[in-house]
């Protein structure tokens, strides 16, 4: 594939990302909470607790960090599980009027995101060799190009408000301690959660 191509494929993704996994969402929540139901809102929070993932990847991946590239493929397809995995949930949505405005909405997202991580998580697969040490490639700097911008930015606000540097190291630090937290919560829920309720999301 020409290298032009590759990189508009890696911007394109991260921008669907951005739309569907982060944007949409959030507005959903927020539409959620107005309207009060609990079932959205348990569901959401879900998602938004596994979708941190995709965040601790972006983080590690401005400083280069390695162990990024393999997180791009599996945090889409936790993130799909987390919609579709619990049985009381899947009910309860499936219980609402279909054409309440909000369900419909919810409905809709839930779909086109598992589209678009499918996608995501198929095309980052291509980025796998760069965990041998190829990080100088053209698919490796297309992939390290939308989190190192991202960071600029962020260090300029970080900069305005805090009157200090929020710099590549910086974020891998934060990226492997929320990394540490994710998998330590992963493993609870694995180990006691799991056994015990199922696919039941409870109060969880």
């Amino acid at each position: 594939m020409p290298d032009l191509l590759y990189r508009s494929l890696v911007w394109l993704d991260m921008r669907l990302g951005v739309l569907f996994a982060v944007a949409l969402p959030l507005v959903l929540l927020i539409w959620s909470v107005r309207r009060r139901e609990p079932a959205l809102l348990r569901l959401l929070s879900l998602y938004w607790k596994t979708a941190s993932l995709m965040l601790i990847a972006l983080l590690l991946l401005v400083d280069s960090r390695p162990i990024g590239y393999p997180l791009l493929v599996i945090a889409p397809l936790l993130s799909l599980l987390s919609l579709w995995f619990w049985v009381d949930l899947n009910e309860e949505l499936a219980d609402m009027p279909p054409w309440r405005p909000l369900p419909l909405t919810v409905r809709i997202w839930r779909w086109s995101l598992t589209l678009v991580s499918l996608l995501t998580s198929g095309f980052a697969l291509t980025a796998l060799p760069c965990l041998g040490g190829g990080l100088s490639s053209v698919a490796c700097r297309s992939w390290l190009e939308a989190p190192q911008t991202l960071n600029a930015s962020l260090d300029r606000v970080f900069d305005f408000i805090f009157g200090a540097d929020w710099t590549p190291a910086a974020a891998a630090f934060v990226g492997y301690v929320a990394l540490v937290a994710y998998a330590v919560g992963l493993l609870q829920w694995l180990l006691v959660r799991l056994p015990r309720q199922g696919r039941v999301a409870g109060g969880f």
